[in-house]
């Protein structure tokens, strides 16, 4: 222990836990017919991402940070600088007018519950899932 520690007290310097989401990359337009047809027994989430915004990263890291679903959902990441093609066809799709960040559930094949922004960190997915 040095001079400083014993007269300053020794800062802990704990570290965080940081929570795993079990992500899927979404990567193909063939990926949402699957997410339609796995969503008809298990509800499936999209995340859209923007790499270039400060926003988006700052709503991952408070989304990640607070995810407690648990793995009984599956939970897809879409880069959509990556893949701009797929994430057009979800707004096609899914009848969603296209954002980021954006977070879809979809149940039995239909967007049950959408939303974007800071709305991501503030909704309670338990209760949409």
């Amino acid at each position: 222990m040095g001079i400083f520690d014993s007269v300053f007290g020794k800062k802990e310097n704990p570290q965080k836990e940081e929570k795993q989401i079990p992500w899927i990359p979404l990567t193909s337009i063939e990926q949402l017919d699957e997410i339609v047809e796995k969503s008809k027994t298990r509800t499936q989430l999209i995340f859209k991402h923007s790499t270039t915004c400060g926003i988006s990263r700052m709503v991952l890291n408070m989304f990640t940070g607070s995810y407690t679903l648990g793995d009984e959902h599956d939970v897809y990441f879409l880069d959509l600088h990556a893949h701009r093609d797929v994430s057009n066809e979800v707004g096609y799709k899914f009848q969603v007018m296209h954002q980021s960040p954006q977070l879809l559930i979809i149940k039995k094949g239909e967007v049950t519950y959408h939303t974007s922004h800071g709305a991501i960190a503030d909704a309670d997915l338990a209760q949409h899932v």
